[in-house]
C-alpha cells in the first residue's frame, strides 16, 4: 500500500568544497500538473537539470521552485583574462587611424575593457569535484522534499479520513431522521391536505393526495443517501490505494458537494435541513484538503 502525499513541501541542503558555499532550496505547492522552475547561476546549469530529472521522477504533482545559490570567499576567488577578446581588441586598434592628441593604449585601460578580464566562479580543476558535491547535495535536497511531501501526507490523511467518517455519520443520520418515517411524512400530508381543503371548497380532496404524494416521492432523498454512502466508499478506497490519487479524490468531494446540495433542496423539515447544512460544510472542508494531495 502506497501513502498519499501532500503537494506542499520544502527542503534546504547547505554545502560546500574548498572557498565555494552552496544552498540548495526546493519548494513545492499545489497545482493541476507537475511544474519545475529551476534558478541557478551562470555555469550550474548541469547540476540544475539534474535536480529536474530527480524531482520529476520523485514527484507526479505540484509547482516546484527549485533555487540555487553559490558563494566564494575572496581568498578563493580567481579571475582570467579573455586572451581572445583582448587580442581582438589589439587588432582592431592596429587598424584605426588614431587622431593626434589621443595617447597609445595602455595595460590597465584594455584590462578595463569589459568582458577582458572575467571571474572565474569554477575554476577548471576543480569543477569536475564541485560539480560532484553539489549533485550529492541536491539529490538530499529531492529526498528531503518527497519526506516533507510525505508527512504532510500523513497529516491530510488522518483529516480526510476523520471527514469521511463525519460524512457517512450525516449521511446515517439524514436516512434515520423522523422526519423521514411514512407516518411523520403521512401525518404532514394530511394536515397540509385538511388545511388546503378548509381554505378551499373548490379543491378536489383527491386530486390534492395524489399531488401530495407525487411531491413526497420528488422530496425524498433516499438515492442522495446511498450515493453519499457509495461515495465515501470509493475516497477510502482510493486512500488506502495511496499514490497520486489527489485529481480522483477531487472528482469524488465534487459528487459529494453535489448529492449535499440535493439533499438540503429536497429537505422537507427543519432537522433534515440541518443536517444537509452540517453535511454540506464537511464536504466542503473535505474538498478543500484535497486540493493540496497529490
Amino acid at each position: 500500500m502506497m501513502a498519499i502525499a501532500s503537494m506542499t513541501g520544502f527542503a534546504r541542503v547547505a554545502g560546500g568544497a574548498g572557498p565555494y558555499r552552496w544552498v540548495w532550496e526546493l519548494k513545492t505547492v499545489n497545482a493541476r500538473g507537475l511544474d519545475i522552475r529551476l534558478r541557478v547561476p551562470t555555469g550550474y546549469e548541469a547540476a540544475g537539470e539534474d535536480v529536474r530529472q530527480a524531482i520529476g521522477k520523485a514527484i507526479r504533482r505540484g509547482s516546484c521552485q527549485v533555487a540555487l545559490n553559490v558563494s566564494v570567499s575572496e581568498t578563493g576567488a580567481r579571475v582570467r583574462v579573455n586572451t581572445a577578446a583582448a587580442q581582438a581588441i589589439l587588432e582592431a586598434l592596429a587598424k584605426l587611424d588614431v587622431p593626434d592628441g589621443v595617447g597609445p593604449l595602455t595595460l590597465d585601460g584594455l584590462l578595463s575593457v569589459r568582458g577582458v578580464v572575467e571571474t572565474v566562479d569554477i575554476d577548471e580543476e576543480t569543477s569536475a569535484d564541485i560539480t560532484a558535491e553539489l549533485t550529492r547535495d541536491a539529490m538530499q535536497a529531492v529526498a528531503a522534499l518527497a519526506a516533507a511531501r510525505g508527512a504532510e501526507g500523513s497529516a491530510l490523511l488522518s483529516l480526510l479520513e476523520g471527514q469521511l467518517a463525519r460524512i457517512r455519520e450525516l449521511a446515517q443520520a439524514a436516512d434515520q431522521c423522523p422526519a423521514r418515517r411514512p407516518e411523520a411524512i403521512r401525518t404532514k400530508l394530511a394536515e397540509q391536505v385538511a388545511a388546503l381543503t378548509e381554505a378551499s371548497t373548490t379543491l378536489d380532496p383527491q386530486r390534492l393526495h395524489q399531488e401530495a404524494v407525487l411531491l413526497a416521492t420528488k422530496a425524498d432523498v433516499r438515492e442522495e443517501i446511498d450515493r453519499l454512502v457509495t461515495h465515501v466508499a470509493a475516497a477510502r478506497a482510493l486512500l488506502a490505494e495511496g499514490g497520486a490519487v489527489g485529481r480522483r479524490l477531487d472528482f469524488l468531494a465534487q459528487e459529494f458537494s453535489r448529492e449535499a446540495n440535493t439533499l438540503c433542496a429536497k429537505a422537507n423539515d427543519v432537522s433534515l435541513s440541518a443536517i444537509g447544512l452540517e453535511l454540506k460544510s464537511v464536504v466542503e472542508q473535505f474538498r478543500e484538503q484535497v486540493q493540496n494531495v497529490e
